[in-house]
């Protein structure tokens, strides 16, 4: 199919990340999008419901109730089984029925596209190639996986845009596979860590995504598994030793500055792992003509994305609350690491995201955060969330704080949200980092913002 194929779309979930991202471009392109989810209501609207119909897509309760004969297709994500009552309507109706990430791949070829993947930073790396092309007077299009804060300031979700220039950035998804169906001019992988899937099967989505892609396949040389995967050229990137190289790192407060072939670049987060994304961003962008030198400017203006290492606030005796996607062990150990340089105690609370998730990666993660905490930090981990469905419930967080203790390191199993407030206040002292980590729940920013006014 071709994006001419359909003119009216309709969202299964449309409020999930992926989903939204994907129905607010094709509403920018010209398309009828509408969509439901199972938390929009007609009288308590939630924030992307209302942005969503500001736009003018149409919002409905997930009951079938917005799929109609002038609906020309359904598009559904990984997550919808065919039980599901609109998949069920659409089958009645003759309406095809659409994978997200099928309709991604048919959208990244009718343009050209930079496609960002690994198991780590996508979002953050793909805000980052936005902003600079944004900045250098490209005017890209943009579909990612969190909302920029210089969109999100404009009153939408920030995960979306559609410029008149060239180029479209992407996230390119490896969790569902569906990383293979893009093929893009431009491609980057970041990392390969262990997540969601094994080493094999990850090297393999990733060889396919390399081959699919048209010009520049870079890759971050400080991986063995990724640098083992790159062609020979002058964008592949790294701190040690590669064509565009990040040396001199250092962070002060929440800015990070390092070199980049005699360039200074400063950028307005935190973390080594940055230095990474936006050494990816700047080779990206003198891949398509852009100096060097007005990369690590533009990335000066950086106003960072939703949840990740973002601040949420300070209290008067020097408490900082950081908000964060972290969900699988490279993910929380960088981003205590991040915070570590920020105060002397970093009180490191996570969600994880499921019971699944955390049978598969329990062992790892009570590795990388033993060896990533110093005696002055505490691991807190909360009970599992739980969205919903049949999921073999039969493994405790406490399997990964009785590990980590096990190494000598502070590690508290702390229950339910109300629960863990309670320990948090009771467990940080004055100048220290609480950083809230955690993936899936929707309301673990609010939590983040209850944390801060506990604290205060």
């Amino acid at each position: 199919m071709t994006l001419d194929s359909f003119s009216s779309f309709f969202f299964v979930g449309i409020a999930g990340t992926g989903m939204s991202a994907i129905a607010q471009y094709l509403q920018g392109v010209g398309k009828h999008v509408s969509g439901s989810d199972r938390l929009f209501g007609a009288e308590q609207k939630i924030r992307i419901q209302q942005q969503f119909e500001e736009q003018g897509i149409a919002c409905f309760f997930q009951d079938g109730s917005g799929i109609t004969k002038q609906t020309d297709v359904v598009i559904v994500s990984t997550a919808i089984e065919q039980s599901n009552i609109e998949y069920q309507k659409a089958l009645e109706l003759g309406i095809p029925v659409m994978k997200r990430s099928e309709l991604l791949a048919a959208i990244s070829n009718s343009i050209k596209t930079i496609a960002v993947g690994g198991t780590s930073g996508k979002s953050t790396t793909t805000a980052m190639i936005f902003h600079i092309l944004q900045t250098c007077g490209k005017s890209p299009s943009l579909i990612t996986g969190a909302g920029l804060s210089e969109l999100q300031e404009k009153g939408m979700p920030g995960n979306a845009w559609v410029g008149t220039g060239e180029w479209l950035v992407i996230e390119a998804d490896e969790s569902d596979g569906s990383i293979v169906n893009y093929k893009p001019e431009i491609s980057v992988l970041l990392n390969i860590d262990r997540d969601h899937k094994e080493y094999d099967e990850l090297i393999a989505l990733f060889t396919t995504f390399k081959h699919n892609t048209a010009s520049y396949f870079i890759a971050n040389q400080d991986y063995e598994l990724t640098k083992q995967l790159s062609d020979e050229h002058a964008y592949n990137f790294g701190t040690q030793q590669a064509p565009l190289c990040g040396t001199n790192f250092l962070q002060e407060g929440f800015e990070i500055s390092f070199t980049v072939q005699s360039c200074t670049c400063k950028v307005p987060v935190i973390g080594k792992h940055n230095m990474e994304n936006a050494l990816a961003a700047i080779a990206v962008a003198h891949a398509i003509g852009i100096s060097i030198a007005d990369a690590c400017g533009a990335l000066a203006s950086f106003r960072g994305i939703y949840r990740r290492t973002q601040l949420v606030g300070k209290t008067e005796n020097s408490i900082y609350v950081v908000d964060d996607f972290a969900h699988n062990p490279a993910e929380v150990a960088a981003a205590i690491k991040a915070c570590q340089q920020i105060a002397p105690h970093v009180v490191a609370w996570f969600q994880p995201h499921g019971f699944g998730p955390l049978r598969f990666m329990h062992a790892e993660l009570s590795e990388f955060v033993s060896h990533t905490l110093r005696q002055t930090d505490v691991f807190l981990i909360a009970d599992v969330y739980y969205a919903g469905g049949t999921v073999d419930k039969n493994i405790s967080p406490t399997i990964v704080s009785d590990a980590v203790a096990l190494k000598g390191k502070q590690a508290v199993y702390t229950g339910s949200k109300e629960q863990s407030l309670q320990v948090i206040a009771a467990t940080t002292p004055p100048n220290a980092v609480v950083l809230i980590m955690g993936a899936r729940d929707p309301y673990l920013d609010a939590f983040a913002v209850q944390v801060l006014e506990t604290l205060r």
